[in-house]
This record gives C-alpha cells, sequence and structure tokens, in this order.
C-alpha cells in the first residue's frame, strides 16, 4: 500500500483531482490521507471550498471515504488500519480526512497573528492531541509526571548533541546540489551546474561561508 500525505490546501490544486482520478480508474492501492487542519497558510478553509470538507470529493471519484477527528491519536489510529484494510481488500484507493488545527505558524516567516484571532488558537490548544493522548496514557497508569520529566530531558540532550554533530559536519560542496535525482545528470542538469560552479568561482562572496569554492 502506497500512502499520500498532504492538506486541505493541496486539495485545491488540480493535481489532487487528477491523482485521485488516476488512481480509481486505475484502482491503484494508495491510501491518500488529507490532514484538514483548517488553514493553507493564510487562507482559511471557508475560502477554499463550499463542500463538505475533503472526504466528500472521493466518493465522486469512485473512491471509498472516510473522516475522522484528527486531534485523537487513538481514532487516527484505528481509522487508518481500516482504510489500511480496504485498500488490501478491494485493490484500490481509500482517501482519509484528518480533522485537525495548526496551532502554530505555517513556518518561520509566517506570523499567523496577523490573519488569526488569538483565541481562535487558545480554544484549539485545549484540544491539543499531545495532551489528549497524554491523558489516556495517565488514566491508564502507563504514563507520569516522573517519565515525562526523563523524557523531556533526555530528548532535549539527544536534539542538542544533534545539533552540535550537524554544525561539526563540513558544508557540502555546490555541486551536490545537482546530486541525488539521476544516476546520470542529463546534459541541461550538467550545463547548469557548470554555471553555478563558474559563478561561485566569478563571485566567492556570494557563497555562504563555509562552503568550499569549486576548483
Amino acid at each position: 500500500v502506497a500512502v499520500c500525505y498532504f492538506g486541505e490546501g493541496a486539495a485545491s490544486e488540480g493535481d489532487f483531482h487528477a491523482a485521485l482520478n488516476f488512481a480509481a480508474t486505475l484502482e491503484a492501492p494508495v491510501l491518500f490521507i488529507c490532514r484538514n487542519n483548517g488553514w493553507a497558510i493564510s487562507t482559511p478553509a471557508s475560502e477554499q471550498y463550499r463542500g463538505d470538507g475533503i472526504a466528500g470529493r472521493g466518493r465522486a471519484y469512485g473512491i471509498p471515504s472516510l473522516r475522522v477527528d484528527g486531534g485523537d491519536a487513538l481514532a487516527v489510529h484505528h481509522a487508518t488500519l481500516e482504510a489500511r484494510r480496504k485498500v488490501l481488500e478491494s485493490g484500490g484507493p481509500v482517501l482519509m480526512e484528518c480533522m485537525s488545527y495548526r496551532v502554530g505558524h505555517h513556518s518561520t516567516s509566517d506570523d499567523s497573528s496577523r490573519y488569526r484571532e488569538q483565541e481562535e488558537m487558545r480554544s484549539w490548544q485545549a484540544r491539543d492531541p499531545v495532551a489528549r493522548f497524554r491523558a489516556h496514557l495517565e488514566t491508564h497508569g502507563w504514563w507520569d509526571e516522573d517519565r515525562e520529566a526523563q523524557l523531556r530531558r533526555e530528548t532535549r540532550e539527544e536534539a542538542i548533541d544533534a545539533l552540535d554533530d550537524a554544525e561539526a559536519t563540513p558544508q557540502p560542496p555546490i555541486s551536490e546540489l545537482f546530486e541525488d535525482v539521476y544516476d546520470e545528470p542529463p546534459p541541461m542538469l550538467r550545463e547548469q551546474r557548470a554555471a553555478a560552479e563558474a559563478y561561485a568561482r566569478a563571485h566567492p562572496d556570494h557563497v555562504p561561508r563555509g562552503v568550499p569554492l569549486p576548483e
């Protein structure tokens, strides 16, 4: 089973419809999982579509569809198992929509407070899926404050170690920008690499610090 993850914003692209139609007509074993968090960067869902979310679109293409509370880890787990079972049994695609919310910013360059009310974000923080799952674990005696503190301490140390290792790793050459795609780069890509390296040699002050200059 192949899995394709995307947001409701991506479902506004033509590629989404083409993918669903191809998967349906070719009976491809694909599980489409849409995380509908209500925002496509700064565009709210109310301005993205007039229909009933994304799951309703699957039936138009003859694709079995389901919707789940994306903030409930257990519900998502069980829904995914069921969707995967349907894909394996039918040999065709299934569309699953997880209803959630993007509490944080879209990216480091995004300031969501410019287009969202603080009260809206605070109301959704009260339904934090991590806190909900933690409460479930604590109810069954599988988690507690001591384990939480230990986990946070250990993961912080691991993150700091990873950052230190990354900073100590030598910067790769410019040529690596053009690798890891083709086994043998096509002529156009080789020309682009040569042009980039020539520019770097001619303008070394434009090359990021630590990146070796091409010979």
